[in-house]
């Protein structure tokens, strides 16, 4: 190890410590970079950080962030998942366990519309654990399916996370959307799965909807149904499958998101003034927390990588005695301990470009390690201490005790454990459907196809031979999911 790869590795180690005492992490970043940076390598680093700036401004693919977050937003208070969740709610009326199954499946339909956590997680709360508690529905399973149902947003597009990550793996955000599609509903079906057998096995868990509140009207029904579910579907339609189908960039079809988010809104008699206000200001302070992260993190990233420290790192991990599969493994578990004190946008933007050079070289496909890390990041917001979705939950629902929200979460934990093994041994689950969409774009006429690839712009002043960039550029010429 040469004295400025140590230098970046105690500026690493020195980032950690901060950040688990408390200090921003976007200007604990910026400030470390610039002081190791011009320690080691001197006034380059203020041009280095000028570049990396100005590159990521101009990655026009990071517009679709605070769209997609503002959809989001308009969505939620336009009263859509209020009527999703009651068109659930009168159709699985009979079922055991029917307000666990209406919950799971309101959040995944929810989360094609919107892929913020926080929100889907308080309206979950808010509608559903008043009439669990009426119902007599078991607290801690009730906690777990609301944190669980509501953390499916970070992981089935259109996610903001997926959108942060394309550009980082240097892959097609329609590529990952389109292989988080299998992970993310695998995940649900699992959910299902299991909250139907916990409600059969004992029916005190989680009884059918009373009698006395059941609508007999297959009219009712249906026409509940259709208005809660019709409109959503053609939101979704107009974003994610124009995406899919290749006929819009991410950003142009956010954009349609947020204009449709609007029209459903009016449509719903919900659009107010005061409320366009909020989401504006609530879409502004998430983006650019998110935004700014990117851009610190970017001149973070490329400090640590001007010092040799991302090339030590990759190296020495790559002459460790294990077969890549096994390598795949220890890169995974560091993921998901650093998802229990850190949140996705630190880990996406400062230790995915760490560990993906690794991931690259040994020939792995980097659309299906996106895929896996997403599904391993959506951990993040279960997992104690720092679990988000138990603090939303807490807030709109404080009858239930930290403890028992925890206690439900650490369930579902399990569950997203077997579907990243299940990912991990089947890849198909996540490699199948854009495999299918790029073979379709292949016999499609060449100008109907869309090229929506956001790769960063690579700075001239890092090193010109990174085995990031040689190991991105391999794996994409590997037609198999993984090497095994």
């Amino acid at each position: 190890m040469t004295g400025l790869a140590f230098l970046g590795l105690v500026m690493l180690v020195v980032m950690i410590g901060a950040i688990f005492i408390g200090f921003p992490i976007s200007f604990t970043l910026l400030f470390l970079a610039l002081v190791f940076g011009y320690f080691g390598l001197g006034h380059v680093v203020f041009d280095l950080a000028y570049f990396q700036t100005i590159g990521m401004m101009k990655e026009e693919l990071l517009a679709a962030v605070p769209l997609f977050i503002f959809m989001g937003f308009i969505t939620e208070q336009g009263g859509l998942m209020e009527r999703l969740f009651t068109a659930f709610r009168l159709l699985l009326a009979p079922v055991r366990g029917a307000l666990f199954l209406v919950v799971v499946l309101t959040a995944a339909v929810f989360a094609m519309a919107t892929g913020i956590v926080g929100a889907a997680v308080t309206v979950l709360g808010i509608m559903a654990a008043p009439i669990m508690n009426r119902t007599g529905y078991d607290a801690q399973l009730a906690a777990g399916t609301i944190t669980a149902g509501g953390t499916l947003g970070i992981l089935i597009p259109p996610s903001v996370m997926l959108i942060v990550m394309g550009p980082v793996l240097g892959v097609s955000v329609a590529d990952l959307y389109a292989a988080a599609f299998g992970p993310g509903f695998l995940l649900a079906g699992i959910y299902v799965v299991y909250l139907l057998l916990r409600s059969y096995l004992d029916p005190k868990l989680g009884p059918p909807v009373p009698k006395v509140e059941r609508v007999t009207s297959a009219w009712v029904i249906l026409k509940e149904v259709a208005i809660g579910i019709l409109p959503l579907g053609g939101l979704i339609a107009a974003t994610l499958g124009t995406i899919l189908a290749g006929l819009a960039t991410p950003t142009e079809a956010s954009g349609m998101g947020a204009a449709g988010a609007i029209v459903l809104s009016i449509a719903f008699r919900k659009f107010t003034f005061s409320g366009l206000k909020r989401a504006l200001l609530s879409a502004m302070a998430t983006s650019s927390m998110v935004l700014l992260l990117a851009v610190t993190s970017n001149i973070f990233g490329a400090v640590f990588a001007r010092l040799g420290t991302a090339n030590w790192i990759t190296e020495s991990l790559l002459a460790l005695p294990l077969p890549p599969f096994a390598m795949l493994i220890v890169v995974v578990v560091l993921i998901f301990l650093l998802g229990w004190p850190f949140e996705w946008p630190a880990i996406i933007l400062v230790f995915l470009p760490i560990f993906y050079p690794v991931v690259a070289a040994l020939k792995f496909d980097l659309v299906w390690f996106g895929a896996l890390v997403a599904v391993v990041l959506q951990t993040a917001y279960l997992s104690p201490p720092v679990a988000m979705s138990a603090y939303y939950l807490k807030q709109v629902v404080p009858g239930w005790s930290l403890l028992t929200i925890y206690k439900g979460m650490f369930q579902f934990m399990l569950l997203q454990i077997v579907a990243i093994a299940l990912v991990i041994v089947f890849p198909q689950i996540a490699t199948a459907f854009p495999e299918y969409l790029q073979r379709m774009a292949r016999e499609a006429p060449v100008e109907k196809v869309v090229d929506d690839a956001g790769s960063l712009e690579k700075d001239p002043l890092l090193a010109p031979s990174e085995p990031a960039e040689e190991g991105a550029a391999d794996s994409k010429d590997e037609a198999a999911p993984a090497k095994q």
